[in-house]
């Protein structure tokens, strides 16, 4: 059984892969993130004017779709990774129409915002590796206004046994050897044992539940490789 790596271990490892992790994340889900990062989204029923949150925001991407979603608002990208958050300010300099977005180095266990502040928020890719799951969910619910969404993106292993051998082949043989070309192949080795980490779905509500979330419904995407957790609070 693996250890779990700490949040240093964390936040040097996406520092590290920072260049290359827009590229790496096309490959692992085969192009389709963009499709699944917009539904995430919807699914915070995003209105113009709202002040949203994108929560270990990376290079931007779900940041900067929930950007063209409120036009008349304001998004704040929050990321622990210095060197991602340069790649997303990087981005946003080719994108001269988005304007309204604050980016904020954090840790998403101890967010630097007052209760109730955020309409809207996203999560890509973040929850699975966090520290402490039942504290990040606090805390998302803390900035979070009452009866307002937060959709949580991101890979799960499989129930389906012949599917999650063949995503773990798939990671070990393909993705881990792309990444060994970049000289990312330790980055790129943890997402197995992350995958084994992360509650599976149903379990993701009832921790969602238990840290005060009024609503919670996990849709399990392509098989169950992926999936967007919906809170209400």
């Amino acid at each position: 059984m693996t250890s779990t790596p700490s949040d240093k271990e964390i936040q040097t490892l996406f520092n590290s892969i920072a260049p290359i992790y827009d590229q790496m994340n096309d490959w692992l889900s085969f192009g389709v993130h963009h499709i699944w990062k917009r539904m995430a989204v919807k699914w915070t029923n995003p209105q113009v004017n709202f002040v949203g949150l994108d929560l270990c925001c990376g290079t931007g991407d779900l940041t900067f779709l929930l950007a063209n979603q409120l036009s008349q608002g304001k998004v704040v990208g929050v990321d622990f990774s210095p060197q991602l958050l340069a790649v997303a300010k990087e981005k946003q300099h080719q994108k001269p129409l988005i304007n309204n977005i604050d980016w904020v180095e954090s840790d998403v266990l101890t967010l630097p915002f007052e209760n109730n502040t955020f309409e809207c928020a996203t999560m890509g890719y973040g929850l699975r590796n966090v520290v402490d799951i039942p504290q990040c969910m606090l805390e998302i619910r803390r900035v979070l206004k009452p009866n307002h969404k937060v959709a949580i993106l991101d890979f799960h292993r499989p129930e389906d046994s012949l599917l999650a051998n063949a995503q773990k082949w798939y990671l070990d043989n393909i993705v881990v050897n792309i990444a060994q070309y970049f000289d990312s192949t330790a980055q790129y080795a943890y997402l197995n044992p992350s995958l084994e980490r992360f509650p599976h779905g149903q379990e993701q509500v009832k921790l969602a539940l238990e840290a005060g979330f009024s609503h919670g419904i996990h849709y399990p995407l392509a098989g169950g490789i992926m999936g967007i957790l919906v809170l209400t609070k």
